[in-house]
């Protein structure tokens, strides 16, 4: 099965957390933090329509300007979502520059923002001409877990407890339009952008018989009825499921809310930010340690876990991490129940 996410960390593991998603075949993108964006060229950045925040701390967000900077003047709209304070803490940001020029614009950004709480979501709009000025109060709506529900992808929130409030996020693919090459071939259909309208109409849920144009391989439109060609180019599977938390704390509480957020997914992004013989200064700091890490993961069942955001003090000795959270993953994947909260050790 060819992937729809293609999930890449964005920095190494003593860098800051920043996980970029691509949509195969898609202008689009998601960001899951936005600490140090360097690497991402802005054709990357470009493709970005939301950003998905755990927390304010400079290691997560001081690369929103960098993406401001390349959205700015285009038509764009940009979907931001945090923790408690997020609001506040994006119009500081913001607040920072001068927008005098902003009103003469011909193409002009809007930011569509989101502050999380444990059962309401605060919204806010940033409009470019205004000078990201909000010129209407935020408007309070109930929160059940989701954030976005696209036709084709979902995202869901769990609040967990850092040093302050923080958020992990779950991606879902609602399911996955396999097109079978063989068959297009048989057709004699080619493969181009025409499959991203086909795949989209059947996220949509469109009748059966609406009609769905395809390009031929000498370049002529084909008109199918969606149910026909699905029927005999596409096969439909289980879509892809990626998590990502970081920043959390070693708490029974924030156990118990990552275990049900990333009950087995397909990819699982997690901070190891300490060695297990170092445990007690993991919790002075609000982290976890790379064996917790790995035991989160295997006792929720996750096919695959990647490492992140690694302690400096362990620059010269990061194989200890990755071994420390790989014998942990596979002890409890080992276990008779994958859904037991862990013990506190």
């Amino acid at each position: 099965m060819r992937c729809t996410f293609r999930p890449r960390l964005v920095n190494g593991w003593f860098e800051d957390p920043v996980l970029f998603v691509d949509f195969a075949h898609q202008h689009r993108a998601l960001l899951f933090d936005v600490g140090n964006i360097g690497r991402l060229p802005p054709r990357d950045l470009l493709k970005v329509s939301h950003v998905f925040v755990s927390h304010t701390h400079m290691d997560h967000f001081c690369g929103f300007d960098r993406l401001l900077r390349v959205c700015l003047g285009r038509s764009k709209q940009l979907w931001l979502c945090g923790p408690q304070g997020f609001l506040a803490n994006l119009a500081g940001k913001l607040a920072g520059y001068r927008w005098d020029l902003v009103a003469s614009y011909s193409e002009a950004l809007g930011i569509e923002a989101v502050e999380v709480h444990a059962g309401t979501c605060q919204y806010q709009r940033f409009e470019c001409r205004l000078g990201f000025i909000p010129d209407q109060p935020p408007r309070g709506v109930p929160f059940d877990g989701c954030l976005v529900a696209a036709p084709d992808f979902s995202v869901t929130a769990a609040v967990l407890q850092h040093s302050s409030t923080c958020l992990g996020f779950r991606l879902d693919e609602r399911f996955h339009v396999n097109i079978l090459k063989p068959q297009l071939d048989a057709l004699g259909l080619k493969v181009g952008p025409w499959i991203n309208r086909f795949k989209a109409a059947l996220y949509a849920e469109a009748p059966g018989d609406s009609p769905v144009t395809a390009m031929t391989v000498d370049d002529r439109p084909r008109t199918f009825r969606l149910a026909e060609l699905a029927e005999a180019v596409a096969r439909v599977t289980a879509g892809q499921r990626i998590a990502y938390v970081t920043d959390v704390a070693d708490t029974p509480d924030n156990h118990r809310a990552i275990t049900a957020l990333i009950q087995g997914v397909d990819q699982l992004y997690i901070e190891a930010a300490f060695l297990q013989c170092d445990a007690a200064l993991a919790r002075r700091r609000h982290h976890l340690t790379a064996a917790r890490a790995g035991e989160l993961a295997g006792r929720a069942a996750v096919k695959e876990i990647h490492l992140m955001h690694f302690s400096p003090r362990y620059t010269d000795r990061p194989a200890l991490l990755v071994e420390e959270a790989r014998r942990a993953f596979h002890a409890a994947r080992s276990q008779p129940s994958a859904t037991e909260t862990p013990t506190k050790p």
